[in-house]
């Protein structure tokens, strides 16, 4: 059970993810995030040192949540992984606005770059390598940046149409991608 403060700064992150959400990280104010979130400002401020902090707090939960999928996506069999990602991913950034705000961070909570976005598709395209490193054509390298193309355009285009985050989405375009990733696993066996 949280205690009335846990509740409090969760109630200031969630008000915050909210707000950048569903708008812009510019949206995210004192007054705005306060109002959203039922508190006085002295309650951010006590939990908070700024408005930057909070988000700064938005963008570690967010990022957070993002690696434990990727590790739960790349963790048994890596020839499905990107899908299993693909479909995390979408799923994620449909549901939870602290995932959709936060990849929109820079981890000292600014909209500067290299936010999570940035961050998340490296670490994407780092675990693709390792996982078919050995593979020639197409070679590890190929793959790992068709795999980052694809999670920044799901990403991307679900803003505009949330379709693209449905897990059918992600299923179909892995159907496409499958030949060329078992194809490479198939040549390291």
């Amino acid at each position: 059970m949280q205690t009335r403060s846990e509740q409090t700064r969760q109630a200031l992150v969630r008000a915050t993810a909210e707000l950048i959400a569903e708008g812009r990280v510019h949206d995210a104010g004192l007054v705005n995030i306060c109002r959203r979130a039922g508190v006085s400002r002295g309650a951010l401020y006590h939990h908070f040192s700024s408005t930057t902090e909070l988000t700064a707090a938005v963008y570690d939960q967010a990022r957070g949540w993002l690696v434990a999928l990727m590790d739960e996506a790349f963790e048994v069999s890596p020839t499905d992984a990107p899908e299993r990602f693909f479909v995390a991913l979408g799923a994620a950034m449909r549901t939870e606005k602290t995932v959709r705000a936060g990849i929109q961070l820079a981890a000292d909570g600014t909209d500067a770059r290299p936010s999570l976005r940035d961050e998340l598709l490296a670490l994407v395209h780092q675990r693709v390598v390792e996982a078919y490193e050995e593979s020639i054509v197409p070679s590890a390298q190929d793959l790992a940046d068709l795999t980052v193309v694809v999670a920044a355009g799901i990403e991307s285009l679900g803003h505009a149409d949330p379709g693209w985050w449905e897990v059918k989405a992600s299923q179909r375009l892995w159907e496409m991608l499958r030949p060329l990733f078992s194809a490479a696993r198939g040549r390291r066996a």
